[in-house]
C-alpha cells in the first residue's frame, strides 16, 4: 500500500497582548475592571519586593540559598488570577506570585527557604501544593488531583506548573500522558526561561517550541509571551474553562528569560553572556505593566508611592515574623526530623534518634 500523510493541527499559536514597549492589541485586551488590574500590580510588586529582599537577606546570611522569582511574576500571578479559589495550584519554585495572590503569607517563603518545612503548610482554605524543588515530580501529583477531580465529578480544575528542564524529565511526560489519557482537567503550564540550570533550550531538545508537544498527547497547545501577564492571563482562562467543561488538558507554554542566576549558589556568567541578558531586560514583566497602567490612567505616582509604603511595611512585618518563630525551639529541635515520616517509627530510627538525642544532652552537658 502506498504511502498515505496522516492529518495533523498545521500549527501553534503565539499569543502575546501586551509588548514590550507597553503597546496593547486591543482586539485580544481581557475585560479586566480597573480594580482587576490594580490587584495584579500590587502582587506583581509584593512579589519583586521580596524577592529583593530574601536577595539581601541571603547575602547577609540571614536565608538559605533560594531561587529568585524575578522575571516570572507575570506567569504565576496571571494564571492563578484565572483560576477559582477552590481550584488547585501545583507550583514548582518560581511560583511566588500566584502563590501571594492565592493567600500564602510572605513569612512562609522565608521560613521555607531557611531550611523549615513548616513554611509549606499552605493556608486554611487554600488548595496549593507546596514548592517541589525535586524537578517535575510535582505533575504527576497534579495528574492524580485531576483524576481524583474527575471521579468526584466536581467542577474544578488544576494548574500545574514546570520549567523548560522538566520537559525533559520522565515524570513530566508519564503525566501529561496520563491526564491526557483519563481526559483529566488539567493545565500544564511551562515556564521557558530558556535554561535548565545551565543548558540552554537547544542543548534540551530539537523541537521549535515546547508547546508543539501538546500535539503528540492530543490536546490543546499555545506559547505565550510570558512576560505579558494579560496573554498568560488570557491563555489560562481559555484552557481553564475547556478543562472546567470537560475539555481535558491543555499545554501552555510562557515564553520568558531568567533574568537572575538559577538560585543565589548559581554563576549563571559562567554559561551566557551579558549582552544576551541586557536584551531581555528590556522585556521584562513589572515594568512593560506599569507602563501599560499609567498609559489607562489607572495608576498615578501617588498610587504608586503609597503602594511601595505598604509593600515594604508588609514585607517587614513578615521578616519580623519569621526570624522570630525560626528561633522557636520546635522548629529547630532536630530530633524533629524523626517525627513525621511514619506513623510509628521503625527499630532502626528509633535507635538512631536515640544515639542523636543522647548526642545532643552530651553536648549540651559540655557547655557547648
Amino acid at each position: 500500500m502506498p504511502r498515505t500523510p496522516i492529518n495533523l493541527p498545521e500549527h501553534i499559536e503565539y499569543l502575546s497582548i501586551l509588548n514590550e514597549h507597553a503597546e496593547v492589541d486591543t482586539s485580544l485586551e481581557p475585560a479586566l475592571t480597573p480594580e482587576n488590574l490594580k490587584t495584579l500590580y500590587r502582587y506583581m510588586l509584593l512579589t519583586r519586593r521580596l524577592d529583593e529582599r530574601m536577595l539581601n537577606m541571603q547575602r547577609q546570611g540571614r536565608l538559605s540559598t533560594f531561587a529568585q522569582t524575578f522575571g516570572h511574576e507575570a506567569i504565576s500571578l496571571g494564571a492563578a488570577f484565572a483560576i477559582n479559589k477552590d481550584d488547585w495550584l501545583v507550583p514548582y519554585y518560581r511560583e511566588m506570585a500566584g502563590m501571594l495572590y492565592r493567600g500564602w503569607p510572605p513569612e512562609n517563603f522565608l521560613l521555607y527557604w531557611n531550611g523549615f518545612e513548616e513554611g509549606s503548610v499552605a493556608p486554611p482554605g487554600v488548595n496549593d501544593l507546596p514548592f517541589c524543588v525535586p524537578i517535575a515530580s510535582q505533575l504527576p501529583h497534579a495528574a492524580g488531583l485531576g483524576l481524583a477531580i474527575k471521579i468526584k465529578k466536581e467542577k474544578k480544575v488544576v494548574l500545574a506548573f514546570f520549567g523548560d528542564g522538566a520537559s525533559s524529565e520522565g515524570d513530566c511526560h508519564e503525566a501529561m500522558n496520563f491526564a491526557t489519557v483519563l481526559n483529566a482537567p488539567v493545565v500544564f503550564i511551562c515556564l521557558n526561561n530558556q535554561y535548565a540550570i545551565s543548558v540552554p533550550i537547544n542543548h534540551q531538545m530539537k523541537a521549535e517550541t515546547i508547546a508543539q508537544k501538546a500535539l503528540a498527547y492530543g490536546i490543546d497547545g499555545i506559547r505565550v509571551d510570558g512576560n505579558d501577564i494579560l496573554a498568560v492571563y488570557t491563555a489560562t482562562k481559555e484552557a481553564v474553562e475547556r478543562a472546567r467543561n470537560g475539555g481535558g488538558p491543555t499545554l501552555i507554554e510562557a515564553l520568558t528569560y531568567r533574568l537572575a542566576p538559577h538560585t543565589t549558589a548559581d554563576d549563571p556568567k559562567r554559561y551566557r553572556s551579558e549582552e544576551e541578558v541586557a536584551v531581555w531586560q528590556k522585556r521584562e514583566p513589572l515594568i512593560r505593566f506599569k507602563k501599560y497602567l499609567y498609559n489607562k490612567n489607572i495608576l498615578s505616582h501617588t498610587e504608586e508611592e503609597k503602594l511601595e509604603a505598604e509593600i515594604n511595611l508588609e514585607i517587614k512585618n513578615a521578616v519580623e515574623k519569621a526570624e522570630l518563630r525560626a528561633q522557636d525551639k520546635e522548629l529547630v529541635d532536630p530530633l524533629h526530623i524523626f517525627d513525621y515520616l511514619y506513623a510509628e517509627l521503625t527499630p532502626s530510627l528509633q535507635k538512631q534518634r536515640q544515639e542523636l538525642a543522647d548526642y545532643l544532652e552530651y553536648k549540651r552537658g559540655s557547655g557547648y
